[in-house]
């Protein structure tokens, strides 16, 4: 009889960012093991969190006895060359890999949740992997990943923008918003944009 030992819940965030890397959490927890907290509230994915509940519950986390993470990052420049999508699966891959090497899974020990769009590799080489569509809403999991990922991409956006300090990246975190795009017009782009996106969105105002 099989015996599942950890449930795992992947998740992405900066798909649609202008800017900076994709970022991917990958969370295991203890299978059977409920996450609560009676002073933050109800889990949810980071979306529908505020900015202090997302840092609440990320703490939560990193102090946790049943719930470990891994982070993984692709950057602008290997995002231009392979596609966003292609970046954000390749980071799935690499931090499972990580928390696989620190958990040491095993073929038959765990469940692995992605999110939908997130996949990893050849399905015969993750038979215990499944891409749940509207995951973070469904899945612990996947909702912890959400939210870590969340904030370890807010902070190293918060980094970026002391070294670009003419973008504002501190407060959109690279998305396309008005603010973002005047600072873009004004200055051109940095070394942290992720040109084919500018393209992009040049071509679509066409």
């Amino acid at each position: 009889m099989r015996v599942m030992k950890y449930v795992i819940g992947i998740d992405e965030v900066g798909r649609g960012s202008l800017a900076g890397p994709v970022v991917v959490a990958a969370v295991s927890i203890r299978s059977g093991h409920a996450i609560s907290n009676s002073r933050l509230g109800r889990l949810r994915d980071s979306k529908h969190l505020t900015r202090k509940q997302r840092e609440g519950w990320s703490r939560h986390f990193k102090n946790h006895p049943q719930v470990t993470h891994m982070i993984a990052r692709v950057y602008p420049r290997t995002i231009e060359r392979i596609n966003i999508s292609r970046a954000a699966n390749t980071a799935a891959s690499r931090a499972f890999q990580r928390l696989s090497e620190c958990n040491g899974f095993t073929r038959s020990n765990h469940k692995i949740f992605l999110d939908g769009g997130l996949f990893l590799g050849r399905d015969k080489n993750f038979p215990n992997a499944k891409t749940v569509v509207r995951g973070d809403q469904k899945i612990p999991a996947i909702k912890i990943a959400s939210i870590i990922a969340k904030v370890s991409r807010d902070r190293f956006m918060k980094r970026l923008a002391m070294r670009y300090p003419k973008y504002g990246f501190e407060i959109h975190k690279g998305y396309g918003t008005e603010l973002h795009r005047k600072a873009l017009k004004k200055h051109g782009p940095s070394n942290a944009h992720r040109l084919t996106f500018l393209r992009f969105l040049q071509n679509s105002k066409r």
